[in-house]
């Protein structure tokens, strides 16, 4: 088959299925080799993911051709509890399986230069929480407060979800990224690439009917652009730059940076989004060491930075914007001037930049067979302030332990299996309904918790030619 029809067979397959949220909504670890060690790859070249780990490794890494799927299992949970409101609920999501491709083709332009392309995805929400927890009456002392009168609310009845919505609730944004890479050695111990990401971004989003009252354009009386409105799309270009060098027979470091990609806009969900459906992917950069003692073992580590909070979408605290300063002469509460949903300063996930840490071993067992092992720990993005709005999207695991092997079928091909466990970890907090609930004497809305943990096993074929 062509290259030009499998990179095409590999997008569509990445567009349709990516789910990946590890290390906040980004992947622990690009390639099946870095996912069997924690994700450490800044400084390793073994394979053609270079455009997604650090577009310098690709003229170290020969003539290959790397195709392989994940199977992806979060476990998510979200619930309510402790209040008066009759508020309190608790689900589990479906959309427990999800498959992640990958992609990476490079060929060697003489002894120094490498031409190639990576296929890659984030994302990772994918969450479906069934609805009809919280049973109560609109117009009861216990109605469910995204009901109760505000201006611009859907006119549903009882049973709510969680976020006191009609219908099931749940999130879905899926980032596919095409990585044509180019890297030169400017000697024969250092080299530069760079990596041009072409990004396409689809995302919908069911039973946020709750808010429907405080987004910007409700405030105006127009109609609102916030939930249940299908799947939107979005694209933009963004840039890898890498450098990798061999510090001496035993030491290779490498270093890369990805900036901000400038995203266009949802303009379906330009009321939920913070910059009127602004969704850019944050700047990040990652530096890493590889050290080979001998030529049986070779340690890897990485420190990686994600800047999620300098995206006003992601960044910006799910209490921005205001709150309610009153109720008005009707049942409602009145609204600040511009709501609190969908413009540049309002309400975001809350997420914080994070710093990530990754720890791979490597063992050559014998001539055909490499054994791994890795450890990857993240910071938390999500703040117990933040947890209500973060129900729809609870990416909050942290600490996650691999396994993995590469297996030579023949002296061309080989095998790569990867696996990933990523420990339970939740987060609480007050609710962010509370200052609706007792604004209007309904009593409080108590405590939310958001839970995930994280199973995955991949394999990858890889062709030298």
């Amino acid at each position: 088959m062509k290259l030009n029809k499998i990179s095409a067979l590999m997008a569509a397959a990445a567009v349709s299925g990516s789910a990946f949220a590890t290390d906040g909504y980004f992947a622990h670890g690009y390639g099946m080799k870095a996912k069997g060690m924690g994700g450490a790859a800044t400084a390793m070249a073994t394979d053609s993911m270079g455009g997604a780990n650090n577009p310098a490794s690709m003229v170290w890494a020969g003539d290959r051709l790397d195709i392989g799927l994940d199977l992806f299992a979060p476990i998510r949970k979200i619930s309510r509890s402790g209040g008066t409101a009759g508020i309190d609920f608790q689900a589990e999501s479906g959309s427990n399986l999800h498959y992640v491709p990958e992609f990476g083709y490079n060929k060697m332009l003489g002894w120094d230069m490498a031409a190639g392309v990576t296929v890659y995805g984030n994302g990772g929400m994918n969450t479906d929480f069934p609805g009809g927890q919280i049973n109560t009456a609109p117009g009861s002392t216990a109605t469910c407060p995204g009901f109760n009168g505000m201006a611009g609310a859907v006119a549903v009845g009882a049973p709510f979800n969680g976020l006191c919505g009609s219908g099931r609730l749940g999130v879905d944004l899926m980032q596919l990224v095409i990585a044509p890479t180019f890297a030169m050695k400017i000697n024969k111990a250092h080299s530069f690439g760079a990596s041009l990401l072409i990004t396409h971004q689809q995302f919908k989003v069911n039973g946020l009917h709750g808010f429907g009252g405080y987004t910007a354009t409700a405030a105006t009386g127009g109609p609102s652009n916030l939930t249940n409105l299908g799947r939107d799309k979005s694209n933009g270009v963004g840039l890898r730059l890498g450098w990798m060098g061999q510090l001496s027979d035993q030491v290779t470091m490498g270093a890369a940076y990805s900036m901000k990609t400038k995203m266009s806009k949802f303009d379906l969900y330009k009321d939920l989004f913070a910059e009127r459906g602004g969704f850019d992917i944050p700047e990040n950069w990652n530096i890493g060491l590889a050290f080979r003692p001998n030529d049986q073992w070779t340690l890897a580590a990485d420190y990686q930075r994600i800047n999620y909070g300098d995206v006003n979408s992601i960044g910006n605290p799910s209490t921005s914007g205001g709150v309610l300063i009153g109720p008005n002469t009707g049942p409602g509460p009145f609204l600040a001037p511009g709501g609190t949903l969908g413009c540049d300063s309002c309400r975001g996930f809350g997420w914080g930049n994070v710093d990530v840490f990754k720890l791979g071993f490597e063992y050559k067992y014998s001539k055909d067979l490499i054994l791994r092992a890795g450890y990857n720990h993240t910071d938390n993005p999500i703040q117990s302030r933040d947890v209500t709005f973060n129900m729809l999207a609870p990416g909050v695991v942290q600490d996650h332990l691999t396994l993995g092997f590469t297996y030579n079928v023949s002296k061309d091909s080989e095998l790569t299996m990867a696996y990933m466990h990523a420990f339970k970890n939740s987060v609480s907090g007050t609710s962010l309904f509370n200052q609706w609930t007792t604004a209007f004497g309904m009593g409080t809305a108590g405590t939310d918790k958001i839970e995930m943990s994280q199973n995955s096993l991949g394999i990858a074929y890889g062709l030298k030619f």
